[in-house]
């Protein structure tokens, strides 16, 4: 395609020059030159003719030889204009026949015999016109940007769009077009993308556009014609250890070679998503394997799988549940701890969380003194929630648990990563799905595509899709932070290892600090001895204790390592006999009658739970103690609502209930 810039500046060039009457001579003469060659051939075609004449004019066999040579130089130029448009071909084909013709004419019968000198004069000087017209219609400035190539983007849908200059990089081409105005849009642009990428013969993936937000006609292609993210990168070690959890995360590659990065504090929350074998395990890995080794951040982990692959963090993490009940657990944890996080970053004059809230605070204008000197609290780690396979968990607790804390965790310097297979809308709410604005999406099935990227990312040739489990580490990522021209544009996480993991966890121990208070004694008000029991990341790894059980096995262990036999019946011979059976109520009072207070005796089976480590109940549980405190049933389901209405219990969905636990006197 001819540089119209070029040829616009070689114009003006032409018309600069002396006004003088030499200067003006010299501008006609240099004006006059571009047209010549056309003149200067009809001149050749008069003299060749003219010496043919003189050497072959009694010759029969010139007479056949010259013929000859008419033809198979007009078949020559037929055949060299195959890569030239056709009207030049044919433009030249007539040339050379004509010329040809009456160069024979001439040699057999004298250049001046007959109609020969009118043919000359009169079919010569057309010939040379219309190369001289052709020339001047060449620079035509309203053509500027007109597709070189009609024929491929009518075969598209997409005629009369003019293109621009394109931009050659490694293994990307830009181009910029103009649709015609009034006719087309960027959507159409958008549909046309799949019969483009297959004119192109390339992956449907590697061909996208970049609409301009300033117009409704105008943007971008790219394209990518051979795949650079089949080579398998491994994980090169932690971009930026002992750095902030507001650095970015580098994860990947994209396919023009640029780290694929994410930084959490802008993504606000995390939705990662991919069918079995698409390779979300492995960016997980990645994200976790970044997110440990940042000195001023905290991490809660919901695991239904029991360790299979992020067990390794498991002793960096400050709080690890693997169950569904400890999944509610930790998520009215998170609830709890937003506004006590909200009221210590306002306290000390931060409107949001800042790696400067993480330090001591020893800057007056972060103080919660009232008389403005430095307070010297402790500071507040960033807390990210991470809820691994959580359409296991959604089924457990209601499917809008994570709404309420994404719209407030933000302000609160908090993150949820949700991980699932599919986000559609059999396992996740709208506006739950609403609430997580980042995505990083593996391949996906076709018909879940929607639920995992924006509609405009998928416009613009986005196709998870097409990957499904194929492509493993493939992937989009959609982020504050991040050019909105990098939605689009495929990347590819690093290879990684669980070793990995164990080698941060305990590489980086001293790096990462503990808890804050105001997070943790929020924490412990909802979850009780489940949080304040739990083994922290100085006490190394969680062990798993007894069988792998699947995430929907109902079962009383709220965090891993929780011991499966109650404390109390642990000196119990399972081989001993049986004693007689006794009518003792569990709890003090005679069977059949009425305790001295029944509401005493409701307390003490809510402290009989805690002691066992049950913080989530059923109304089961509650109604196999009927008989034991002499009350019928009705009662007891009357006692639970007002319980409920004290807050001493929370509905955890279904018939459950969230034992809050009871405040004690210092």
């Amino acid at each position: 395609m001819a540089d119209s810039k070029d040829i616009e500046q070689q114009h003006e060039d032409q018309l600069k020059g002396e006004s003088a009457l030499a200067g003006v001579g010299k501008y006609l003469l240099h004006r006059a030159k571009p047209h010549l060659p056309p003149w200067l051939g009809v001149a050749g075609v008069g003299l060749a003719g003219a010496g043919a004449h003189l050497l072959w004019e009694d010759s029969a066999w010139a007479g056949v030889g010259l013929t000859l040579s008419s033809v198979a130089m007009t078949a020559a130029t037929w055949w060299a204009g195959r890569g030239t448009s056709a009207q030049r071909r044919l433009h030249s084909a007539i040339t050379v026949a004509a010329g040809s013709v009456w160069v024979t004419g001439a040699a057999l019968s004298g250049p001046l015999t007959g109609p020969l000198p009118d043919l000359f004069l009169m079919g010569g000087t057309v010939t040379a016109l219309s190369w001289n017209v052709r020339m001047v219609m060449r620079r035509n400035p309203d053509a500027v940007g007109e597709s070189s190539d009609k024929g491929l983007l009518e075969k598209v849908g997409l005629a009369r769009t003019k293109l621009g200059t394109a931009k050659v990089e490694a293994n990307k081409v830009t181009v910029p077009y103009a649709l015609p105005a009034g006719e087309a849009t960027n959507e159409d642009v958008s549909k046309s993308l799949p019969r483009l990428a297959s004119a192109l013969d390339v992956p449907t993936t590697a061909v996208r556009y970049r609409p301009d937000p300033d117009s409704a006609r105008k943007g971008e292609f790219v394209i990518v014609p051979n795949d650079m993210l089949r080579e398998i990168i491994w994980y090169p070690g932690p971009s930026a250890p002992g750095g902030s959890i507001a650095d970015p995360l580098v994860i990947g590659v994209y396919d023009d070679g640029r780290e694929l990065s994410l930084t959490l504090p802008q993504a606000i929350h995390l939705l990662v998503m991919g069918v079995t074998g698409s390779g979300k395990t492995e960016a997980a890995l990645d994200v976790m394997a970044e997110v440990l080794t940042r000195r001023d951040v905290a991490v809660w982990l919901s695991d239904p799988k029991r360790g299979q692959d992020l067990g390794e963090a498991f002793g960096a993490c400050d709080w690890v549940v693997t169950t569904q009940d400890g999944a509610a657990l930790m998520i009215a944890a998170f609830e709890a701890v937003i506004p006590a996080r909200q009221t210590w970053l306002g306290s000390h004059g931060y409107r949001s969380w800042e790696p400067a809230a993480a330090t001591r605070q020893d800057d007056p204008a972060h103080t919660c003194r009232t008389d403005r000197t430095a307070c010297g609290c402790p500071g507040m780690a960033y807390l990210i929630g991470w809820f691994e396979e959580a359409a296991n968990t959604l089924r457990a607790v209601d499917d809008d648990a994570f709404t309420g804390i994404a719209q407030e965790a933000r302000s609160a310097g908090a993150s949820l990563v949700v991980s699932m297979q599919r986000a559609s809308g059999y396992q996740i709410s709208t506006d739950t799905r609403a609430s997580l604005p980042a995505a990083l999406c593996m391949g996906v099935d076709e018909r879940d595509a929607g639920f995992a990227l924006p509609s405009e990312v998928l416009d613009a040739g986005a196709n998870p899709g097409a990957w499904g489990n194929k492509r493993p580490g493939y992937c989009y990522l959609v982020s504050a932070g991040i050019d909105e021209e990098l939605w689009s544009t495929p990347s590819r996480t690093f290879r990684n290892n669980p070793v990995t993991l164990e080698w941060i966890r305990e590489k980086f121990a001293t790096v990462r600090m503990p808890m804050d208070e105001v997070t943790a004694t929020a924490a412990a008000s909802v979850a009780g001895q489940h949080y304040t029991d739990r083994q922290g990341p100085a006490e190394g790894p969680v062990p798993t204790v007894g069988p792998q059980r699947t995430a929907d096995t109902e079962d009383d262990d709220m965090t891993t390592g929780e011991p499966l036999v109650d404390p109390e019946d642990e000196g119990i011979d399972p081989e001993a006999e049986l004693p007689e059976a006794s009518d003792a109520p569990m709890f003090g009072a005679p069977a059949g009658t009425e305790p001295d207070d029944p509401k005493a005796a409701m307390e003490d089976i809510l402290r009989h739970f805690e002691s066992a480590g049950r913080m989530v109940v059923q109304t089961k549980d509650f109604m196999d103690y009927c008989d034991q405190i002499g009350r019928s049933r009705p009662w007891v389901a009357g006692e639970l609502g007002r319980l409920g209405r004290e807050g001493r219990l929370v509905p955890a969905g279904g018939h459950k209930y969230r034992i809050v636990p009871a405040l004690t006197s210092a």
